[in-house]
């Protein structure tokens, strides 16, 4: 039988998730500048620099936590989802908000190729999905 609020629980959980992974990439990317002008003199030494520089760091921390907390409702979701549906309109998703996070803090617009790799991307998705 068809269940109408498993089909909103989902739907909501499939962009919830796709919002927390794909939105959160620019800002991760930004709060992560002046990571590479960190050095130090052994790996040791500059693995634990780069990662307290991370950590202390709230723009970077609020980004992934935010980030990681999508995987949280991913693993829920999928509880009512089937994941040979969840994970390519999960990703798809993910890629459209990337892009829109992106082009809200100034990166590059996307090129055409780019837009229609998107378009083809998505109605894969939608081929597969009814099918």
């Amino acid at each position: 039988m068809f269940d109408i609020a498993t089909l909103f629980q989902t739907c909501t959980g499939f962009i919830l998730t796709a919002l927390c992974w794909g939105f959160t990439n620019p800002f991760i990317k930004r709060g992560s500048e002046g990571l590479e002008k960190i050095k130090r003199d052994s790996w040791l030494k500059q693995t634990l620099a780069e990662t307290y520089f991370l950590f202390t760091n709230w723009k970077y921390v609020v980004p992934l936590a935010i980030n990681l907390s999508g995987s949280a409702v991913y693993y829920y979701t999928l509880s009512s989802a089937e994941i040979t549906m969840a994970v390519p309109i999960t990703n798809s998703l993910a890629l459209i908000f990337t892009l829109l996070a992106g082009t809200m803090l100034g990166e590059p617009a996307p090129t055409r190729k780019e837009l229609f790799g998107m378009f083809l991307v998505v109605s894969g998705v939608a081929l597969c999905i009814t099918s």
